[in-house]
């Protein structure tokens, strides 16, 4: 058999499987669409955002797609052009003339993911400088604990009946300076210690449950007491890592009430997958009435933060706010 028929013959399966392939992939994207609420589909995959800072971080990651989509039609037009109106059978030409040098062509495609780049790298700067901006006296400190393989959480709270104060208390002295100056006068605290097995009693979800005030200002201290964990929270749209011997924080503000999930974000050890916690968010009356439950069940003061440091090292980035 000559040549050219061997590769006729070759070609044959390939051409009656492709029916069935483009056939498979239509049945496969109508039956995942079924179930897909397409009212859901301009957030591109994101949860619904339930505070007020999510919508910034849910408008770059929007930003992104449409520079990525618009890139990619970009890129794909050009190999389907090329494609079909310099293919080879269309010339008869064995080797198609050479360009050694277009300079033009070569400044553009030098120029332009420069300036992709450079575009994506001011938004992403401008929102995280933004999102990361702490309020000199935020409404509500919560000191976030991550250990494995649970989390603890701190409330710096002034709650009736409960004595002490958080800027002096030997557990949170792993804290720097910065953040025990925004905490309040006397505030004697509240806290809740998770273990893997604990489940929210109204989901059944798996994990301890961080209680939130809707509408008021919260600002989250987080802390290790051994490795590296990350504190997410889905619908927050924004997780940051939680580091033994460095503070992080960040501040939200709910907007809506509810429970939602939250999980750690870094591979921690064995039974990271067990590291779940829930976020409920109330009315700030109800919050308030949670503290004092806590504090009747003897929940007062605070659990450890964090490894113990030297006062260098503790106080080391104070310059940075």
């Amino acid at each position: 058999m000559s040549p050219n028929g061997s590769d006729r013959s070759s070609r044959r399966p390939m051409r009656r499987k492709l029916p069935q392939v483009l056939t498979a992939g239509l049945i496969l994207a109508t039956a995942t669409g079924c179930s897909y609420n397409w009212e859901d589909f301009p957030r591109l995959g994101m949860p619904t955002p339930v505070t007020e800072e999510a919508p910034r971080i849910l408008s770059l990651w929007q930003g992104s797609w449409a520079a990525a989509l618009i890139t990619g039609i970009l890129v794909w037009g050009l190999i389907l052009w090329a494609t079909i109106f310099h293919r080879r059978s269309r010339t008869k030409v064995e080797v198609p003339p050479q360009t050694r040098y277009n300079m033009p062509i070569e400044a553009l495609y030098t120029v332009t993911p420069l300036i992709i780049v450079s575009v994506l790298f001011y938004f992403t700067a401008r929102d995280e400088s933004k999102l990361l901006e702490l309020t000199p006296k935020p409404a509500h400190t919560v000191n976030v604990v991550g250990y494995q393989w649970s989390w603890g959480f701190n409330y710096v709270e002034n709650v009736p009946g409960v004595k002490g104060d958080a800027k002096t208390d030997k557990n949170l002295a792993s804290l720097p300076d910065k953040y025990l100056a925004d905490f309040p006068e006397n505030a004697g605290g509240v806290y809740d210690a998770g273990i893997p097995g604990d489940r929210n009693p109204q989901t059944g979800n798996p994990g301890p449950t961080l209680w939130l005030p809707k509408g008021e200002k919260v600002r989250f201290v987080l802390t290790s007491r051994d490795v590296i964990h990350s504190f997410w929270v889905v619908p927050f749209l924004m997780k940051q890592d939680v580091i033994p011997g460095h503070t992080n924080s960040f501040e939200v503000t709910p907007t809506r009430e509810g429970t939602f999930l939250g999980k750690c974000a870094e591979l921690c050890g064995v039974d990271h997958s067990r590291m779940l916690f829930n976020v409920k968010v109330v009315s700030p009356e109800r919050y308030q009435a949670h503290l004092k439950e806590l504090a009747a069940k003897g929940q007062t003061g605070y659990i450890p933060s964090g490894i113990e440091q030297t006062d260098p090292a503790r106080n080391a980035e104070k310059h940075q706010l």
